[in-house]
Protein backbone atom coordinates (compact mmCIF):
# COMPACT_ATOMS: atom_id res chain seq x y z
CA UNK A 1 0.00 0.00 0.00
CA UNK A 2 0.99 3.57 -0.64
CA UNK A 3 -0.24 4.81 2.83
CA UNK A 4 1.69 4.56 6.12
CA UNK A 5 0.21 5.03 9.53
CA UNK A 6 0.96 6.84 12.48
CA UNK A 7 -1.15 7.28 15.71
CA UNK A 8 -0.20 10.61 17.72
CA UNK A 9 0.89 9.51 21.28
CA UNK A 10 3.32 11.99 22.37
CA UNK A 11 1.46 14.40 24.25
CA UNK A 12 1.41 15.56 27.87
CA UNK A 13 -2.89 15.00 28.55
CA UNK A 14 -2.79 17.19 31.21
CA UNK A 15 -6.47 16.89 31.40
CA UNK A 16 -6.02 13.19 32.23
CA UNK A 17 -3.88 14.43 35.07
CA UNK A 18 -0.72 13.65 32.99
CA UNK A 19 -1.61 9.78 32.28
CA UNK A 20 -0.75 8.44 29.02
CA UNK A 21 -3.69 8.90 27.10
CA UNK A 22 -2.55 5.97 24.72
CA UNK A 23 -2.05 3.70 27.67
CA UNK A 24 -5.35 4.18 29.77
CA UNK A 25 -7.25 1.69 29.83
CA UNK A 26 -10.78 1.74 27.69
CA UNK A 27 -13.55 -1.19 27.49
CA UNK A 28 -10.85 -3.66 28.78
CA UNK A 29 -7.75 -2.40 26.80
CA UNK A 30 -5.50 0.26 26.67
CA UNK A 31 -7.43 2.97 24.03
CA UNK A 32 -4.31 2.80 21.56
CA UNK A 33 -5.48 -0.87 21.70
CA UNK A 34 -8.69 0.08 19.93
CA UNK A 35 -6.95 2.97 17.83
CA UNK A 36 -4.45 -0.39 16.44
CA UNK A 37 -7.28 -2.41 15.95
CA UNK A 38 -9.06 0.10 13.25
CA UNK A 39 -6.35 1.68 11.37
CA UNK A 40 -4.26 -1.40 10.95
CA UNK A 41 -6.31 -3.16 8.03
CA UNK A 42 -6.32 0.30 6.50
CA UNK A 43 -2.69 0.85 6.04
CA UNK A 44 0.38 -0.92 5.15
CA UNK A 45 3.47 -0.19 7.31
CA UNK A 46 2.27 1.39 10.99
CA UNK A 47 4.06 3.55 13.36
CA UNK A 48 3.14 5.07 17.26
CA UNK A 49 4.68 8.27 18.08
CA UNK A 50 5.68 8.53 22.04
CA UNK A 51 7.71 10.45 23.65
CA UNK A 52 7.47 8.31 27.39
CA UNK A 53 6.83 4.64 28.08
CA UNK A 54 8.29 3.50 25.01
CA UNK A 55 8.81 -0.36 25.81
CA UNK A 56 4.61 -0.09 26.54
CA UNK A 57 4.09 1.36 23.15
CA UNK A 58 6.94 -1.18 21.63
CA UNK A 59 4.81 -4.06 23.06
CA UNK A 60 2.10 -3.56 20.48
CA UNK A 61 4.69 -4.41 17.79
CA UNK A 62 5.41 -1.00 16.03
CA UNK A 63 7.79 1.29 15.88
CA UNK A 64 7.91 3.83 18.33
CA UNK A 65 9.42 7.18 17.12
CA UNK A 66 10.16 9.99 19.77
CA UNK A 67 9.81 14.15 18.59
CA UNK A 68 13.13 15.09 17.44
CA UNK A 69 12.03 18.27 19.12
CA UNK A 70 12.49 18.45 23.01
CA UNK A 71 9.82 19.27 25.67
CA UNK A 72 6.72 18.76 24.08
CA UNK A 73 6.17 20.09 20.87
CA UNK A 74 3.15 19.33 19.77
CA UNK A 75 1.23 17.24 17.37
CA UNK A 76 3.50 18.71 14.40
CA UNK A 77 6.48 17.46 15.76
CA UNK A 78 5.11 13.88 16.05
CA UNK A 79 4.16 14.19 12.55
CA UNK A 80 7.72 15.16 11.44
CA UNK A 81 9.04 11.98 13.46
CA UNK A 82 6.08 10.17 11.42
CA UNK A 83 7.53 11.60 7.98
CA UNK A 84 11.22 11.18 8.19
CA UNK A 85 10.45 7.28 9.00
CA UNK A 86 7.20 6.44 6.33
CA UNK A 87 8.13 4.29 4.07
CA UNK A 88 5.43 5.34 1.89
CA UNK A 89 3.94 7.98 -0.47
CA UNK A 90 1.30 9.45 1.94
CA UNK A 91 1.33 9.34 5.97
CA UNK A 92 -2.17 8.58 7.51
CA UNK A 93 -2.39 10.26 10.94
CA UNK A 94 -4.46 9.96 13.75
CA UNK A 95 -4.38 10.99 17.26
CA UNK A 96 -4.64 8.21 20.63
CA UNK A 97 -7.27 9.06 21.75
CA UNK A 98 -10.25 9.03 19.07
CA UNK A 99 -10.67 5.28 18.85
CA UNK A 100 -13.31 5.06 17.19
CA UNK A 101 -11.80 5.45 13.25
CA UNK A 102 -14.06 4.93 10.30
CA UNK A 103 -13.37 1.71 8.40
CA UNK A 104 -13.16 4.00 5.36
CA UNK A 105 -11.08 6.71 6.96
CA UNK A 106 -7.77 6.29 4.50
CA UNK A 107 -9.50 5.36 1.38
CA UNK A 108 -11.84 8.60 1.44
CA UNK A 109 -8.42 10.93 2.11
CA UNK A 110 -6.71 9.33 -0.32
CA UNK A 111 -9.07 9.88 -3.12
CA UNK A 112 -9.93 13.44 -1.65
CA UNK A 113 -5.98 14.31 -2.12
CA UNK A 114 -5.90 14.13 -5.45
CA UNK A 115 -2.73 15.59 -6.41
CA UNK A 116 -2.72 17.66 -3.36
CA UNK A 117 -0.07 17.75 -0.49
CA UNK A 118 -2.82 17.52 2.46
CA UNK A 119 -6.15 15.65 2.63
CA UNK A 120 -7.94 17.18 6.36
CA UNK A 121 -10.83 15.48 7.88
CA UNK A 122 -13.88 17.96 7.75
CA UNK A 123 -16.54 16.89 10.67
CA UNK A 124 -19.01 19.32 8.55
CA UNK A 125 -18.33 22.51 11.56
CA UNK A 126 -14.69 22.43 12.00
CA UNK A 127 -11.45 20.68 10.67
CA UNK A 128 -10.18 17.83 12.48
CA UNK A 129 -6.52 18.83 11.89
CA UNK A 130 -4.94 15.41 13.91
CA UNK A 131 -7.06 13.16 10.86
CA UNK A 132 -5.41 13.95 8.27
CA UNK A 133 -2.96 12.32 5.02
CA UNK A 134 -0.28 13.81 4.33
CA UNK A 135 1.87 13.47 1.03
CA UNK A 136 5.74 12.28 3.14
CA UNK A 137 7.85 15.08 0.40
CA UNK A 138 6.12 17.66 2.72
CA UNK A 139 8.73 16.59 5.23
CA UNK A 140 11.29 18.87 4.91
CA UNK A 141 8.97 21.55 4.48
CA UNK A 142 7.37 20.58 7.88
CA UNK A 143 10.90 20.68 9.29
CA UNK A 144 11.70 24.30 7.99
CA UNK A 145 8.21 25.57 9.83
CA UNK A 146 8.99 23.64 12.82
CA UNK A 147 12.41 25.39 12.87
CA UNK A 148 11.14 28.48 12.43
CA UNK A 149 9.35 27.87 15.78
CA UNK A 150 6.13 27.38 13.96
CA UNK A 151 3.78 24.89 16.29
CA UNK A 152 -0.09 25.41 15.16
CA UNK A 153 -1.27 22.98 12.76
CA UNK A 154 -3.29 25.45 11.29
CA UNK A 155 -0.66 27.89 10.49
CA UNK A 156 1.29 24.50 8.49
CA UNK A 157 -1.41 23.61 6.73
CA UNK A 158 -2.12 27.02 5.28
CA UNK A 159 1.29 27.02 3.65
CA UNK A 160 0.38 23.89 1.75
CA UNK A 161 -2.13 22.57 -0.97
CA UNK A 162 -4.48 21.45 1.09
CA UNK A 163 -8.11 19.97 0.51
CA UNK A 164 -10.99 19.42 2.99
CA UNK A 165 -12.45 16.00 2.63
CA UNK A 166 -16.22 15.91 4.51
CA UNK A 167 -16.51 13.18 7.41
CA UNK A 168 -20.00 14.50 8.55
CA UNK A 169 -21.22 11.49 8.50
CA UNK A 170 -18.89 9.71 10.89
CA UNK A 171 -19.63 11.97 13.68
CA UNK A 172 -18.74 9.72 15.85
CA UNK A 173 -15.06 9.80 15.04
CA UNK A 174 -14.69 13.08 16.41
CA UNK A 175 -15.52 12.03 20.22
CA UNK A 176 -11.99 11.94 21.55
CA UNK A 177 -10.94 11.39 25.27
CA UNK A 178 -9.69 13.98 27.42
CA UNK A 179 -10.96 13.34 31.09
CA UNK A 180 -11.65 10.63 33.18
CA UNK A 181 -15.68 11.23 32.59
CA UNK A 182 -15.21 10.90 28.84
CA UNK A 183 -13.18 7.88 29.02
CA UNK A 184 -16.12 5.95 30.71
CA UNK A 185 -18.44 7.11 28.23
CA UNK A 186 -16.13 5.93 25.82
CA UNK A 187 -15.90 2.42 27.39
CA UNK A 188 -19.33 1.90 27.29
CA UNK A 189 -19.67 2.93 23.51
CA UNK A 190 -17.12 0.44 23.04
CA UNK A 191 -18.76 -2.18 24.65
CA UNK A 192 -21.81 -1.68 22.93
CA UNK A 193 -19.96 -1.73 19.75
CA UNK A 194 -18.14 -4.83 20.37
CA UNK A 195 -21.95 -6.94 21.59
CA UNK A 196 -23.06 -5.39 17.99
CA UNK A 197 -25.39 -2.82 19.03
CA UNK A 198 -25.06 0.88 17.78
CA UNK A 199 -23.14 3.00 19.12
Amino acid sequence: MDVSGLILAGGRASRMGGEDKGLVPVAGAPMIAHVLERLRPQVGALAINANRHHSAYESFGHPVLADEIADYAGPLAGMLAGLVWAPSEYMQVVPCDGPLIAEDLVSRLRTGIGSADVAVVHDGVRLQPTHLLIATHCVAHLRAFLADGGRKIDQWLAQLDCQQVDFSDRAAMFRNVNTPQERDAMTVTLLKSDCGDSA
